[in-house]
Formats: C-alpha cells, structure tokens, sequence
C-alpha cells in the first residue's frame, strides 16, 4: 500500500516531464531541436542568440531538476539524499553548460555536443540517482541490520 501511495505521489511529476517534453519547441528557445532531428553530422550548427538559448537551457534544467528531486525525495524520503542530489544537479549543470559553451563556439563536433545537450535538456541524471541512492538505502539498511 505503501509503494502505491509513492507511486502515486511521483504520477504528477512524470507528467510535469511530459508536459515539458511534450511542448519543448513552444515554450523553450532552442534551434538545435530541428537540428538534431535532421541529417545534422554533415551540416554546420544553426545560428542562435547565446544569452537566450543559454537562459533556456538554465530553464530547462532547473525545471527538471525540480522534478528530478520531488520524485528522490518521495521515494526515500532523506533529506541527505536530497541535499547530495542537489549538490551533484548544481555541478552537473555548470560542468555541462560550459562544455556545450566550448562545443558550440570552438568546436563542430556535433555527436558529443549532441549528447552534452541531452544531458542538460532531459531528466538522465535521475535515472543514475535513483539506483545509486536505492543502493545506498541497502547499504545502510543492512548495516543497521548487522548491528
């Protein structure tokens, strides 16, 4: 009964990232949306305004994280857990924004920015926190246990 309140309780949040995804291209600046979707290795990268595509991508992020943190936090209720996550979506961020900085001025390598950009656009930092912490949790659960 437990796991089918949490459930329930992570529903509005898979669907706040739906929504996002749902109506990226009408609510974020973004023209590397239509590039990616073409045959992009062979075509030079799209013009864009820097401050108003970084300002979106910043908007994006924060928006999924969040998300990201209400579902960690729902599931393991740990305010440690909470505050690591926190801490690694802040580093996160700023590693990856100025790697995409880098990639779309100095370089043209469009395969790694192409994944730098997924990682700032889409929610995977969640899917690698929710087994490490549910990793953790049994970690420790089963140190209590030895006790």
């Amino acid at each position: 009964m437990k796991q089918l309140k949490s459930f329930l309780f992570i529903l509005p949040f898979i669907f706040g990232f739906a929504i996002i995804r749902l109506f990226e291209s009408e609510w974020f600046y973004d023209p590397f949306l239509s590039y990616f979707k073409g045959a992009y290795q062979s075509e030079a990268f799209p013009e864009f305004e820097s401050f108003k595509l970084f300002f979106n991508l910043f908007l994006r992020y924060f928006l999924n994280t969040i998300l990201s943190l209400g579902i960690i936090y729902i599931l393991f209720r740990n305010k440690e857990f909470l505050k690591v996550a926190s801490f690694l979506y802040g580093v996160f961020f700023v590693l990856l924004l100025g790697a995409f900085f880098y990639l779309v001025n100095y370089s043209d390598n469009s395969f790694v920015l192409f994944y730098v950009r997924r990682f700032l656009i889409q929610p995977l930092f969640l899917l690698l926190f929710v087994p490490a912490f549910y990793f953790q949790k049994s970690v420790e659960k089963n140190a209590s246990l030895q006790k």
